[in-house]
């Protein structure tokens, strides 16, 4: 599973410690971010993430992408909702997507523990079961 963990940055430190908190299901996973939140990611966990762009140089824009190719599973985008941000309309564009494509978004910590919780307890991934659901001949 292919998960993408972006942080503003007055929630960079909570994403660290929703890191530490979920490490043995996150060391599990295949981890994207954007530049500075996962490089504090790796240093602070020692797990293997693979960084973008910082989000204002586009990174928010490269995750994007992997949504649009479907190359991504989930997203937990710790945003900052009482501050301006100068890419207001990549992030923007970033939800819209997770939408378009159906990709489990958390933008807070509560539905980020809600996700990673489903995933520590192995729940079933809905839109493989539709897919098997599709595919069967009646």
């Amino acid at each position: 599973m292919k998960i993408a963990l972006i942080a503003h940055d007055r929630k960079k430190e909570l994403m660290v410690k929703l890191t530490l908190a979920y490490l043995p299901v996150l060391e599990e996973l295949e981890l994207f971010a954007t530049g500075t939140t996962g490089l504090k990611i790796t240093e602070a966990t020692g797990l293997a993430v693979h960084r973008f762009k910082s989000g204002p140089l586009g990174g928010d824009q490269q995750i994007g992408a992997m949504i649009s190719e479907d190359q991504l599973d989930m997203v937990i985008f710790l945003r900052d909702p009482l501050a301006s941000q100068p890419h207001e309309p990549d992030v923007n564009a970033l939800i819209r997507l997770s939408d378009v494509y159906e990709i489990p978004l958390a933008t807070n910590i509560g539905t980020a523990e809600v996700l990673l919780r489903g995933l520590q307890a192995g729940f079933v991934d809905f839109r493989e079961v539709v897919h098997e659901m599709d595919n069967r001949v009646i």
